[in-house]
C-alpha cells in the first residue's frame, strides 16, 4: 500500500469515484493533478469539485475560491443574465414535473396507472423516477402556470408549450394561442448530471398517435445530442458495474429496477459523438444493449461507424444483442435478471460485430469477391486513428479471414486428423527464466543490461550519478528487474557494502548468474575494478547503446505492426531505413565515425586528430628524456 507524504504533497487515498478498499487514488499537490490507478479518473482541483459536487465550471470555481478565502470577480453581465435565465427555466421545468406527478394520481390518470402496472412499475418505482401523466387537454399545463403567475413565454421557451407560427393552420384555428406540447402521454423527466430537470419525454397511450415517444425540443437548457437519460444515477453506479446503453426510457427503468443501475439511453435519436464521449467518461467500455431485430442491428452498425475513429487503447464498446424479438425489458420480465446478466456477459467486442456486418449473408467464392472484402475491411480499419489499435484490429481481421477461407478442423475435435508429430516438451522452469527466453530481439539488450548492472554493483559510487538513466531502463528479465530495484533502493547508502546488501536481500544466486555471463567477465569496467573513471566511461557508452538499439528495435516493431494492418510502400521504406539504422547502431557508429575516430581498448571513441597530436607530444617527451632533440 502506498503511504501519503503530505509534506511533499504526495497523497494516496481510496478513490471517491468507485468502490475500493485499497488506496489507488493519487494526488500530486505540487503538480496540481489527481489520478486513480483503478478507474483512471484524472483531472485537477476544478474537475474534482465538478465531479464530486455535481456542479458546473463556474460553480466549482466559486466553491474553491470560497474555501481559499478569495473574492470572486463579478460575472460578466451577459453571462450572469444567461445563468439566471437557465435557472429560471429549470425551476419552471421542475414545477411541470410536479404538476404531471399530481395528474397521474387523478381520475384522468387511471389509464396511465393501469399501463404502468402492466409494465411492472409499481407506485414506489413511479415515485423514484418522478413519472407523471399529461392529460389530453390543450391548455392544462398552461392554465396551471397562469394561475401561478408564470408567463406564457417562459413556458414556451422551456419547451413545455408550442406557439404556432402565423402560417400554421393551427394559428387560424386557435387565434395564435399557445397550447400544451405533451397531451395524453406518460411523462418521464430528463435530468442532467446534477439532477436538474432539463426536458421531458412522453409515451403516448393512444396506439394511433403519430409518434409513440415524444421528447421536448432543444432549448437553452436541453441539448439532445449532449444529454443522456438517467445520467446522474448511472454515473454514481458506473464505478461498481459496467455501463449499459439501452434504447429507451422503459428499458433504462426496467434494467435499473432489476439491479443494473449504470444504465443510460440516448434521447430519441441515434447516438452522437458527444454522447459517446460522455459514456466513456463514465466507463471505458460501455455495453450497447440492442433489440434483437433488424432495426437494432442497423443501429449497432451506425454506432460502429461513429465509434471507429474515436476508439483507442482501453476505450471501446461491446454489443449485447437481445434474443430475437425481445428488448431488455422483455428479457427481464420473461426470464429474470439472471438471463439478462448472461446476455450482457456474452456481449461481443466491436471487431466481431464489424466482421459480421461485412461477411454475413455474402458469398466469397471468387478471387474478385475476396478482393472486394479485403478492400472494404481495409477502408474500415483505416478509420481507426490509434496506430497500435489499428494493428491489432488488422491481426484479428486476418485471423477471422483465414478461418473463413481456410476452415481446417481444429486438433482434438471429433473427425479431425491427429497431428503428424508431437509438439515439443514443456519448457523447464529454469529455461523459462533464462536469457534466451527473453526473445532473440532482446538478447543483446539483456547482455547490455547485465554489464550495466554489474558495473554499478562493482562501482556503487556511480549509481547515484546515473540514477535517472538506470531508473528509466525497462529491464528484459525478472532477475534484472529485481537487481534494478535493489540498486535504486540503496542508491544513497554511501556507507553500505552494496554487493553485500544485495546478496543479503536477494540471495547469492542472482549475483552468481550475473557475473557468470561472458559479456560481464570481459567488460573493461569489471576487469579493472579500481579504475572508476574507466567504469564511468563504459557505463555511459553502454547506456547510450542500449537506448539507441532499443529505440530502433521499437521503431521496427511498430512499423511491422502497421504492415499487419495495412501494407504500403511507405511502410516498406520505413522498415528499410530502420533496419539500416539498427545495423549502424550495432556497428557502433556511422562511416563518418570510423574516419574521424578510433576506438580505445575500453570501447570509447577517441578523435583521431587529437590522438595523433598526443602521440607526437609523447614522442617529443621521449626524445627530451633521452637527451636528443626532436626531429622536425
Amino acid at each position: 500500500m502506498k503511504k501519503s507524504q503530505q509534506g511533499k504533497g504526495d497523497m494516496w487515498a481510496p478513490c471517491p469515484f468507485h468502490q475500493e478498499k485499497t488506496a489507488s487514488f493519487h494526488v500530486d499537490d505540487k503538480k496540481g493533478f489527481y489520478y486513480c490507478f483503478g478507474c483512471h479518473a484524472k483531472g485537477d482541483a476544478i474537475s474534482f469539485v465538478k465531479e464530486t459536487e455535481n456542479v458546473g465550471f463556474m460553480e466549482a470555481i466559486e466553491i474553491l475560491a470560497r474555501e481559499a478565502g478569495m473574492q470572486m470577480p463579478a460575472r460578466d453581465p451577459q453571462a450572469q443574465e444567461k445563468a439566471d435565465r437557465r435557472s429560471e427555466l429549470a425551476q419552471v421545468m421542475e414545477q411541470a414535473v410536479q404538476y404531471f406527478r399530481l395528474q397521474l394520481k387523478t381520475a384522468q390518470g387511471t389509464a396511465a396507472r393501469d399501463y404502468l402496472d402492466r409494465r411492472g412499475l409499481r407506485e414506489a418505482a413511479q415515485a423514484r423516477w418522478d413519472i407523471g401523466f399529461a392529460p389530453d387537454t390543450r391548455h392544462g399545463l398552461l392554465g396551471y402556470f397562469k394561475d401561478k403567475g408564470v408567463s406564457e413565454e417562459l413556458v414556451v421557451d422551456a419547451g413545455l408549450a408550442i406557439k404556432p407560427d402565423s402560417d400554421d393552420a393551427r394559428f387560424q384555428r386557435d387565434g395564435g394561442a399557445a397550447y400544451d406540447r405533451f397531451r395524453g402521454r406518460i411523462i418521464f423527466p430528463i435530468r442532467d448530471a446534477r439532477g436538474r430537470a432539463i426536458s421531458l419525454g412522453g409515451r403516448a397511450l393512444d396506439p394511433n398517435a403519430r409518434a409513440k415517444y415524444l421528447n421536448g425540443p432543444e432549448t437553452e437548457l436541453f441539448d439532445k445530442g449532449r444529454s443522456l437519460f438517467n445520467l446522474k444515477n448511472a454515473r454514481e453506479a458506473a464505478g461498481k458495474q459496467p455501463l449499459i446503453v439501452a434504447e429507451g426510457y422503459m428499458d433504462v427503468i426496467a434494467l435499473s429496477e432489476a439491479g443494473f443501475g449504470a444504465t443510460v439511453a440516448p434521447l430519441g435519436t441515434a447516438i452522437t459523438e458527444d454522447q459517446l464521449r460522455l459514456m466513456w467518461r463514465l466507463h471505458p467500455e460501455p455495453v450497447i444493449a440492442l433489440d434483437g431485430d433488424t432495426a437494432g442491428l442497423r443501429a449497432a452498425m451506425r454506432v460502429i461507424d461513429l465509434a471507429l475513429p474515436l476508439i483507442e487503447a482501453g476505450q471501446s464498446l461491446r454489443f449485447a444483442i437481445m434474443p430475437e424479438g425481445l428488448d431488455p425489458d422483455d428479457v427481464i420480465k420473461q426470464q429474470g435478471a439472471g438471463a439478462m446478466q448472461k446476455v450482457l456477459d456474452a456481449a461481443l467486442p466491436m471487431v466481431q460485430l464489424l466482421w459480421r456486418r461485412e461477411t454475413e449473408g455474402k458469398q466469397f467464392d471468387s478471387p474478385e469477391r475476396k478482393a472486394a472484402l479485403d478492400r472494404d475491411l481495409r477502408e474500415v480499419i483505416l478509420k481507426i486513428k490509434d496506430k497500435s489499435l489499428r494493428s491489432h484490429y488488422g491481426q484479428e481481421i486476418n485471423r477471422l479471414r483465414r478461418a473463413l477461407f481456410d476452415p481446417r478442423p481444429a486438433q482434438g475435435r471429433p473427425g479431425s486428423r491427429a497431428p503428424w508429430r508431437k509438439g515439443p516438451p514443456p519448457a523447464l522452469a529454469e529455461t523459462r527464466t533464462s536469457l534466451l527466453a527473453s526473445g532473440a530481439g532482446e538478447v543483446e539488450e539483456a547482455l547490455r543490461e547485465a554489464v550495466i548492472l554489474a558495473t554499478c554493483i562493482v562501482h556503487p559510487e556511480l549509481v547515484e550519478r546515473f540514477e535517472a538513466q538506470i531508473e528509466r531502463i525497462e529491464m528484459v528479465t525478472e532477475d534484472h528487474r529485481a537487481l534494478q530495484r535493489l540498486l535504486l533502493s540503496h542508491a544513497h547508502d554511501h556507507e553500505a557494502d552494496l554487493q553485500a546488501r544485495i546478496e543479503a536481500e536477494a540471495g547469492p544466486h542472482l549475483l552468481e548468474k550475473l557475473f557468470a555471463l561472458n559479456h560481464v567477465k570481459i567488460a573493461p569496467s569489471l576487469r579493472r575494478r579500481d579504475d572508476d573513471e574507466l567504469a564511468a566511461l563504459c557505463l555511459t557508452e553502454e547506456l547510450a547503446k542500449l537506448e539507441a538499439g532499443r529505440g530502433v528495435r521499437r521503431e521496427v516493431e511498430e512499423a511491422a505492426q502497421d504492415i499487419d494492418a495495412l501494407a504500403d510502400e511507405g511502410l516498406t521504406w520505413r522498415l528499410g531505413e530502420a533496419a539500416r539504422a539498427r545495423d549502424a547502431a550495432r556497428r557502433g557508429g556511422s562511416d563518418e565515425d570510423k574516419t574521424l575516430f578510433d576506438r580505445a581498448a575500453n570501447g570509447a571513441l577517441i578523435a583521431r586528430e587529437e590522438k595523433d597530436q598526443l602521440d607526437a607530444l609523447l614522442r617529443d617527451i621521449e626524445f627530451t628524456k633521452g637527451g636528443r632533440k626532436p626531429q622536425g
